[in-house]
């Protein structure tokens, strides 16, 4: 069950970043994290649903639920987050929604487009190059699975690493939002009425 009511504080920031397998998400992800410093979360749909939920990616799954709870609990102690995955609209749209439309704070969502045979390339230079195949990550492939919400950013093919990182904290906020030098100290969850 998801709960409808605002989350956050009006200092937070939340980021989705949103793109196919192989689209360079992850990485990204985690560079615009490092580039806030402490006192910003990284959420990886994969962690959450691979490692810790060990779920499959299929109909009556707790992955978007889980991830709506992780989001909604570090943006309520204070935390800017950057949440990363697939995350296809199908499934995870509506959740994405919420989340963006009850945060108090600054938010902004990303999708990386990138035409499959660069995703199926780039696959080629990860470490996990064996773990699954081309014709898996065709199954995976969705062209231009957007949330349709305000504001949602689309980066093609054409901006490089660098580029979309610092496009992303940017755009976001979180260029001006960090790096701080001091461990984050969570901040009490604003009271409900």
């Amino acid at each position: 069950m998801r709960d409808t009511h605002g989350c956050g504080t009006p200092s937070t920031i939340l980021v989705v970043i949103r793109g196919n397998s192989g689209s360079g998400k992850s990485s990204i992800a985690r560079e615009v994290r490092l580039a806030c410093g402490r006192g910003c979360a990284l959420v990886e749909q994969d962690h959450l649903r691979r490692i810790i939920l060990r779920e499959l990616d299929g109909p009556g799954g707790l992955a978007p639920d889980f991830i709506h709870h992780t989001v909604r609990y570090l943006l309520d102690h204070g935390y800017h987050v950057v949440l990363e995955g697939i995350l296809h609209e199908a499934k995870y749209g509506g959740m994405l929604r919420a989340l963006l439309a009850a945060h108090r704070g600054v938010s902004s969502a990303f999708y990386l487009d990138i035409p499959f045979d660069e995703t199926v390339r780039r696959h080629g230079t990860r470490p996990q190059v064996t773990d699954f195949t081309p014709d898996q990550m065709r199954g995976w492939y969705r062209e231009r699975d957007l949330l349709g919400v305000d504001g949602e950013h689309v980066i093609g093919p054409e901006s490089t690493f660098d580029d979309s990182v610092v496009l992303i904290a940017a755009r976001s906020g979180l260029a001006a939002a960090g790096p701080d030098s001091e461990p984050a100290l969570p901040t009490p969850p604003p009271q409900r009425r």
